[in-house]
Parts: structure tokens; sequence; C-alpha cells
């Protein structure tokens, strides 16, 4: 097993790929610059960083595995890595030249400000490589012209402006991102549309099954592992496609479910809470009410009444 090499700040990436660091806390790279890099496949390691790192590949001949997924890059496409995600690099050949982009930021840079506060809210940072963001041509354009204005400022004397200004940019490419991502969902209506079936298809057969029991509670991570999704990514997409969130969608799976078990008066609310995987049937009836207005108890007595 492969060592995992951390890399925690700025300063120390720069160094590895023998580059000036302009600033501490933020470096934007043009690997046409870098020297070519001595690796061979067989040498690959898996790394973290301390830092945010956002990478706009422009070679195919690259290859990046986070978990289980492995993704080769096409032309144009960008993969975004939290702080402390493990990923393994390979790159082919001896003297491997890259080429594209790097912007590397650490957390230490928006501490206090707007970013810092809704950091969380772009979640394709959490998203696995193979859900990379690919770029239009007119998209790449404007990512460009983010980077210009970061490096502009990169070039420029630190002074008290300098935080607000790279701050404020990075900010703006990474709402640029979010509107591209909104578009990649509904270009790939079609694939998007399958993993709604297929999720549909899984709720199914999880309540059918003896999962609830084994398992305990439908969950989002559960049902994105089953389709080789990362959560963040999945919960997106089913917003995207159905309007609600892959929560909200699990558990009108399991009020639908509920609602058919009550029939059977045969079995108590308890009972029916255990078999839909609940440990504790409070937390059932809670949401049962809330999402029905009824108890559980209240919703049987009222249809049985109907129903005779």
């Amino acid at each position: 097993m492969k060592l995992i090499a951390h890399i925690a700040t700025i300063s120390e990436y720069n160094d590895k790929i023998d580059i000036e660091t302009l600033h501490p806390l933020v470096s934007f790279i043009d690997f046409s610059n870098v020297e070519p890099q001595k690796r061979e496949r067989e040498s690959a390691e898996a790394v973290s960083f301390g830092f945010y790192s956002i990478f706009l590949k422009e070679d195919t001949n690259c290859e990046i595995k986070y978990g289980r997924n492995s993704y080769d890059y096409q032309q144009g496409t960008l993969v975004f890595i939290a702080p402390h995600q493990i990923v393994s690099i390979i790159e082919d050949g001896e003297n491997y030249q890259p080429t594209g982009y790097a912007l590397l930021f650490h957390p230490d840079l928006i501490k206090g400000t707007s970013l810092g506060q809704h950091i969380r809210e772009y979640q394709f940072f959490s998203y696995d490589v193979h859900e990379a963001l690919h770029l239009s041509k007119q998209e790449k354009k404007l990512i460009q012209e983010c980077f210009k204005k970061i490096v502009f400022e990169l070039k420029q004397s630190i002074d008290k402006h300098s935080k607000k200004i790279l701050v404020s940019n990075i900010e703006l490419f990474l709402d640029y991102c979010t509107r591209f991502y909104d578009r990649q969902f509904i270009t790939r209506e079609h694939a998007n549309t399958g993993v709604v079936e297929k999720f549909d298809i899984l709720l199914n057969d999880y309540f059918q099954s003896e999962n609830p029991q084994a398992i305990g509670i439908a969950t989002v991570a559960f049902f994105a592992n089953e389709l080789n999704l990362s959560a963040n990514y999945f919960g997106d997409l089913i917003k995207k496609e159905t309007g609600k969130s892959a929560l909200e969608y699990i558990h009108l799976k399991i009020i639908e479910t509920a609602k058919e078990l009550l029939f059977d008066t045969g079995k108590s609310v308890s009972e029916i809470a255990y078999e839909l995987g609940y440990k504790y049937p409070q937390h059932f009836t809670r949401l049962f009410k809330q999402q029905v207005g009824y108890s559980p108890n209240e919703y049987r007595f009222l249809n049985l009444d109907i129903s005779q």
C-alpha cells in the first residue's frame, strides 16, 4: 500500500514543482511553464492537500483517482478538490509535460469573508472526480478571464486590498462554475433521467428487502453509493430533476410504503416503524405526522372508517 503524501501549504506545492510563490495563501499555475515531471505510472502515490485545489486540464494522458472512481481527462474539464481529500494523480511517461492550469487557495485566505461563510454551498468540491465539470468553448473563455484577473492581482505587491480583491475574484469564479454545473445537469438530461429511474427502482427494492432491518433507515449516501455517485452530486442531480432533495424523495417513499402497511391492522405502528428501518418508532411517527398531517394511528383509523 502506497503512502499518502500530504502537502499542507501553497508554498510547499510551489516548491515541489519549482515555481515562485507570489502569495502564501493563493497560487495560480500555468503548467506549460512548469518543467517536465519525471514520473512513472507505477510510482504514483496518493496525495492530500491542505488547501482548495481546482485543476483545468488540457491533456488526456492524466488520470485522477478519488475513492474507488477514476476520471481520464478530456480537454477543457475542471476538477475541484477540497482540503484533505485523498486522491491519486497518475501521469504517463518518464518526462510528462502537464498542460492546463491550477488554482489553489488556502482556507486561511477566506476566513472571516463572505466566501468563507458560504464555501460549503459549493458542493462540487466534494463531487467525485468522474463528475468533473465539462466546459464549453465559451465557458472556458470566461473561466480563463477569471484566471487572468487573479493572476494580475497576484503580481501586485501585497497590501490591505489584496485579500478582498483575490477572494472576490475567486468567489466570482466559483459562482460561474455553479452556473456551468447547472447547465451540465440540463444538457445531460437524458443520463440524469436514467439516474432518477434507477433511484426509483433501488428505493422499491430497498423496502421490499431485508435492508431496512439489516441496515436501518434509507439514506442518501447508500443510494448514491449504489449509483456510483458522490452523495452531493447525487443530491444536486435529484434536486434539479425532481424539484425535491434526495432526502425528501426518500421520505416520500417511506410515507408511501407506510400508508400501505398501515392497512394491515395486524401490525402495530411500532412494528411498521421497525420494518421501515426506524430504531425508535417515535421518529417514524414524527415524520409521518409532518408529511401527512395525521399520526399513523389517526391515518389508519380514518382510512379504515372510510373503507368500511
